[in-house]
């Protein structure tokens, strides 16, 4: 029996990652003057001028592709185009349109029934953070001291060696002390006010170097008391048990999925270098290796957890799917339909489905090209079967998954709710592929091919017979009422 207590909008969330800077200009939003221009290579300090009523004028896309929910790189005050530095952490940074657009942005939304979570970078600041900036210009006599871990005066904060604790040695990035009461008051404080805002949830940059589990117990009970239907997601890229036993996060990002997806799909393709310091290093999986960890991350985590969990490809923080691939979209289309159609909540990167390319940071932050001549437009209409599919069937969301088949480099498995059964075969070979899928008595019946094909296949002794796939390619196939 399932005993873990998570939001059940987010079982049939399809979301998209922004990454603010870069998705999309308003004219209504006020800028700078010394913006890179749009077209051009993203840089390590450069800003573009991305804007959140640029998201706001571009949701219709968001709508067509079958998006239901956003999950935004930080957008709080900071001086980084990233938005990892945060300054002030009760307001919408200025370029982005200030706390003004976010409500609008809000507003828009969920008029489209789009959920929106934010990113919280609460276990480091800036040096533009109000207290720390007060103890760097103050020294032993801020009464700030105790929000951070100072090893001597004065604050040395603009050279290689500071002297304070900083989140991998960045003298940018000021450790915020967990241990002191109004330190913790504070981020309670913040996580609060953005749900009652109206923000649909949080999801956490490096959880785990807060290393205390009541730190993150309370952090729950305080957002879930303004909204129960809340999403708490914690960066976590490896088995994350210590958090998700029900009382801290609701869910990860999947890099255990993207692993496993980088190693299957892409696996003739991969490119070591764009991994190298991520965490991801994947390894080559032929279908049964896949298959393996396909059953061990269904089996890490209570059930709702599993439903929730955020299954990515790629993000931010890595180079894109498709340049890991070497430019090979049959990959990126094999691993979006595995996405779509296995269990947890699928997230897109913003522009993988027009085709962006992009190395390792900052080149994954490339802007998004809103010529539609510069699209991939098969790519994106794809991807909108994919996401369409999913929406419309509940079995591909919280129904159960059964491995049918996993042999060379073909995996089919069953996706069941009630009456309801969905048989999906993917072949990551380059050669054309004929099998037969065993299913066993409880999934007999007729099957018609509701994606990739339109074949009907009869299920005869408990097996669907003679099932036919090109190179690189993937069926659904659904049974019959």
């Amino acid at each position: 029996m399932s005993s873990a207590i998570t939001p059940e909008w987010v079982k049939h969330a399809v979301f998209y990652q922004i990454f603010p800077d870069r998705f999309a200009q308003s004219s209504r939003v006020a800028k700078p003057s010394n913006l890179e221009k749009w077209d051009t290579p993203p840089t390590t300090y450069g800003f573009k001028g991305g804007d959140l009523l640029g998201v706001v004028e571009k949701l219709d896309h968001l709508v067509a592709l079958g998006i239901n929910a956003i999950y935004f790189t930080p957008i709080f005050q900071s001086t980084a185009n990233h938005r990892y530095h945060t300054q002030d952490y009760y307001q919408i940074d200025p370029i982005l349109g200030g706390n003004a657009a976010f409500q609008t942005l809000l507003a828009e939304a969920h008029r489209r029934g789009i959920r929106v979570v934010v990113d919280g970078v609460f276990n480091h600041a800036s040096r533009g953070f109000y207290q720390f900036n007060h103890a760097l210009e103050n020294g032993k006599e801020s009464p700030y001291l105790d929000w951070f871990y100072f090893h001597g005066f004065p604050v040395n904060a603009y050279h290689d060696k500071a002297n304070y604790e900083c989140w991998w040695g960045i003298p940018a990035l000021p450790k915020l002390n967990t241990n002191t009461a109004a330190v913790r008051e504070f981020i309670f404080d913040v996580a609060e006010y953005w749900i009652k805002a109206g923000a649909d949830g949080w999801r956490l940059d490096v959880p785990a170097e807060i290393n205390d589990d009541s730190f993150w117990q309370e952090f729950r009970r305080r957002v879930k008391a303004v909204n129960p239907e809340a999403y708490i997601v914690g960066e976590i890229w490896h088995d994350a048990h210590r958090w998700l036993q029900g009382d801290q996060f609701d869910a990860v990002m999947n890099y255990v999925f993207t692993k496993a997806c980088l190693g299957f799909f892409a696996r003739d393709q991969q490119d070591g270098k764009l991994t190298e310091g991520t965490g991801l290093s994947p390894v080559p999986l032929n279908a049964r290796q896949f298959a393996d960890e396909v059953q061990r991350m269904l089996g890490m985590y209570d059930q709702n957890i599993v439903q929730v969990q955020m299954n990515l490809l790629d993000s931010h923080d890595t180079a894109r799917y498709l340049q890991f691939a070497k430019g090979d979209v049959k990959a990126l289309e094999l691993a979006t339909l595995f996405q779509m159609t296995f269990t947890g909540a699928p997230s897109i990167y913003y522009g993988d489905e027009i085709g962006l390319m992009g190395g390792k940071d900052p080149d994954s932050r490339r802007t998004f090209p809103w010529d539609e001549q510069q699209w991939n437009q098969s790519l994106l209409a794809y991807f909108k079967q994919c996401v369409a599919l999913r929406n419309a069937h509940p079995a591909l969301r919280t129904g159960d998954f059964r491995l049918l088949h996993a042999e060379g480099d073909v995996i089919a498995y069953a996706r069941t709710l009630g009456e309801a059964a969905f048989v999906v075969v993917l072949n990551a070979s380059y050669a054309d592929v004929t099998l037969d899928v065993p299913l066993g008595a409880m999934l007999g019946g007729r099957y018609q091919a509701c994606f990739g094909g339109d074949s009907q296949v009869d299920a005869t002794a408990g097996m669907l017979q003679g099932i036919r796939l090109a190179p690189r390619t993937g069926l659904v196939l659904t049974r019959h009422a």
